[in-house]
């Protein structure tokens, strides 16, 4: 199965720079599934029902979420509805929406997509080591379905490693976001999982974290509020990352990231 994951959407210009290339880099990698974290993708702070439904009729497949889940109430109400977005898996039980979600493609065969959130420096929410173990129990590579891709939306690199390594093996593909800065480190871990501490994100790399630079440097230097964050509008870099996994084992073969226009070095995937 060939996979691509792409890291936050933000704003417009990261709406803009998804979808202008989406349709193509399907076409050109192969791909099976495309899964997208769109948590910033409303104007820099949550995702509305309507982006959500143009993403999916774009050729996403599933939407991850994170800790700004409920910026946007709207969704609230939209989301039991489409399974197809999904929020992070240790939210209280009562939360609307799921945590994880079995994707069917053409060809029958089905993928796990999970959503999680670390609790170091973030929401003290129930642990996400427990919840993805028990739904483990529910999934199985090779047996329920043919690969399984992790969303940890996370701040700590330490916790994201240490998630990795314990699903090593496990899962075909565990992914961070949550910093919009791509590292360098995607590898396959000792058991075979593809991994990654961070994705990056679809924005506007001149700008901080991809909101517009005076304001964010402005409250960093004044120390005090300022004027509300507002997503940089020059041209975006899409930035993911791409596995293909044996269907028999789930397990990745092979893994590259993915940086298409904008300011980062470019690099395709040529798998």
């Amino acid at each position: 199965m060939r996979i691509l994951f792409l890291g936050d959407i933000v704003g417009r210009t990261g709406r803009d720079g998804v979808l202008s290339h989406l349709s193509a880099l399907r076409a050109q990698l192969g791909l099976d599934l495309v899964v997208v974290n769109a948590e910033n993708a409303s104007h820099g702070f949550g995702l509305s029902p309507a982006i959500a439904t143009t993403l999916l009729q774009s050729g996403v497949d599933v939407i991850t979420l994170g800790n700004h889940a409920w910026d946007r109430r709207d969704l609230i109400g939209h989301i039991d509805g489409e399974p197809r977005i999904i929020r992070p898996l240790n939210y209280p039980p009562a939360t609307p929406g799921q945590g994880s979600v079995v994707v069917a493609l053409a060809d029958g065969r089905k993928a796990l997509v999970v959503n999680v959130m670390g609790r170091l420096f973030m929401d003290p929410l129930d642990d996400p080591f427990r919840c993805m173990n028990e739904l483990l129990t529910k999934h199985r590579m090779g047996v329920t379905v043919h690969a399984i891709v992790v969303d940890i939306h996370a701040e700590a690199t330490s916790e994201k490693w240490a998630f990795g390594h314990m699903l090593d093996g496990r899962v075909s593909l565990v992914v961070g976001t949550h910093t919009h800065t791509p590292t360098a480190d995607h590898r396959i871990l000792a058991a075979g999982t593809a991994f990654q501490t961070d994705a990056g994100m679809c924005g506007d790399y001149n700008s901080v974290i991809g909101m517009t630079k005076e304001p964010a440097v402005a409250r960093f230097v004044r120390k005090m509020p300022g004027e509300r964050l507002q997503p940089s509008e020059g041209e975006a870099t899409i930035c993911g990352i791409m596995v293909e996994t044996d269907d028999a084992t789930g397990l990745a073969r092979r893994l590259a990231p993915l940086r298409q226009g904008g300011l980062l070095a470019q690099t395709m995937p040529d798998f």
